[in-house]
């Protein structure tokens, strides 16, 4: 191949490896000498001679957040922009991940991003192995490992200064899973943006993520409260959908006008015209992009302990409008 393209065989390496470097010129002698010869990497040998295998597990557990759909392909386009590609894990559920840990250095992955919480023994057992790990959308424990996410507490807030702004005084708060780290911080903020505020008048319930735990929430809260003038805020998108058409076909209550509705991620549906849904959008091409680089760090430089948090942006809708 260096002979027929006539450069080295180190040129020939850079074109054919992810990241590398090579001029304009010699990476078309390389193409041109690749077309005529038929000549296709060969990613095993490339593997076992780099120790590298140009691989990235994305751990996710699949009824965690219906937003990820979104999330893993701007994570996909990132990766493979770096020159990688993705390798899912998806788990039904949080004691499966010790299986998933087990598996994935059997792969011989240059990394991990995991859009689960991940205990520090799970990520030591990672790390332990040289497999670098980067929290997608989460914040770390005690151990020292990258992450990135959104500022879900500021988001909360922001949505309930929102709120408030718009002269709501009487709440229901659909919250997320228990064990949603990013559920807890969202409904957090919001709380202590209404308690600055003195608002008491609160009741609350919880969801599982789905757009059906969203309508038996709004069943569950309606008997506790009177849902005509008071804003309904959930965890996330999908619950607020569920909670948005619970409103207007169980209770027949106008939206807006008898009650609002709010909720986070910014999914597309959301931006439908039946929906209209004022949220709280995450810069998710931001975030994989910072992902990606992460990996990419870990990989070549072994830097470790970096945290990179995005601010959400406010999306006014129909459902809570100014």
């Amino acid at each position: 191949m260096a002979r027929a393209a006539g450069v080295s065989q180190s040129a020939v390496s850079r074109c054919f490896t992810p990241g590398a470097s090579a001029s304009p010129a010699v990476r078309k002698k390389v193409v041109e000498a690749a077309k005529r010869l038929g000549y296709r990497p060969n990613a095993m040998a490339r593997t076992i001679i780099t120790r590298r295998s140009g691989l990235v597990a994305i751990v996710v557990a699949v009824d965690t957040n219906l937003q990820y759909p979104e999330a893993l392909s701007e994570l996909s386009r990132a990766l493979s922009r770096s020159g990688r590609r993705i390798m899912l894990f998806a788990i039904d559920a949080m004691d499966e991940i010790d299986a998933v840990v087990d598996q994935i250095w059997s792969y011989q992955v240059d990394g991990v991003v995991a859009l689960v919480s991940l205990t520090d023994t799970q990520i030591g057992l990672l790390e332990d192995h040289d497999v670098p790990v980067v929290l997608y959308n989460r914040l770390p424990g005690k151990r020292l490992v990258s992450s990135v996410t959104c500022d879900h507490a500021m988001c909360g807030q922001l949505l309930g200064q929102h709120l408030l702004d718009g002269g709501h005084r009487r709440f229901a708060l659909i919250h997320g899973p228990a064990f949603s780290s990013v559920a807890s911080e969202r409904m957090a903020g919001v709380a202590t943006t209404l308690a600055a505020a003195g608002v008491t008048d609160i009741v609350e319930a919880r969801g599982d993520y789905g757009y059906d735990s969203g309508v038996v929430a709004t069943r569950e809260l309606a008997t506790r409260a009177n849902l005509r003038g008071t804003a309904i805020v959930a965890a996330n998108d999908m619950m607020a959908l569920g909670a948005l058409d619970e409103a207007r076909f169980g209770f027949k209550l106008g939206v807006p006008h008898e009650t609002v509705v709010a909720g986070f991620d910014g999914i597309g549906a959301t931006r439908w015209q039946s929906y209209d849904l004022t949220t709280v959008r995450q810069p998710l091409q931001r975030m994989a992009e910072a992902a990606a680089a992460m990996i990419a760090e870990r990989v070549n430089s072994g830097l470790v302990g970096e945290r990179r948090m995005f601010p959400g942006e406010l999306v006014v809708g129909a459902t809570a409008p100014d």
